[in-house]
């Protein structure tokens, strides 16, 4: 089993600057790929990034490429997104994912393991 816990999200104006931190615990974190995604109001929940188990691979949604920033630290079993130039459009709640294999995933059902959410509202 793991546990997902994320924290981070808020209220921010456009433009500005978020980082999203998803604590894991329970597996060997260095093992598992991670990813997040979001759903947004109305719409159903959509890749953001993922990276590898050791980190040496991405991969990013269109849609935050060039804006977003995933990584982790094996360390303190925890991955990050660093999220920049945030729009009203990224508004959504943010769910941390981890799955079993060190391979990049995009899709939701390579994911076994799931946090709760934290929320990203961005004000225009």
């Amino acid at each position: 089993q793991v546990q997902l816990l994320e924290s981070g999200g808020g209220l921010v104006q456009a433009g500005g600057s978020l980082r999203l931190s998803c604590a894991a615990s329970g597996r060997t974190f260095s093992s598992s790929a991670m990813g997040w995604f979001r759903q947004a109001p109305g719409k159903e929940r959509a890749f953001v990034a993922a990276i590898s188990g050791s980190g040496h691979s991405t991969s990013y949604a269109d849609s935050v490429k060039g804006r977003f920033t995933i990584s982790r630290d094996n360390g303190e079993n925890t991955v990050f997104l660093q999220m920049n130039s945030l729009k009203p459009e990224d508004t959504a709640v943010y769910y941390c994912a981890a799955r079993v294999g060190m391979g990049v995933r995009r899709l939701q059902s390579e994911y076994e393991y799931w946090g709760q959410g934290t929320q990203v509202t961005v004000s225009s």
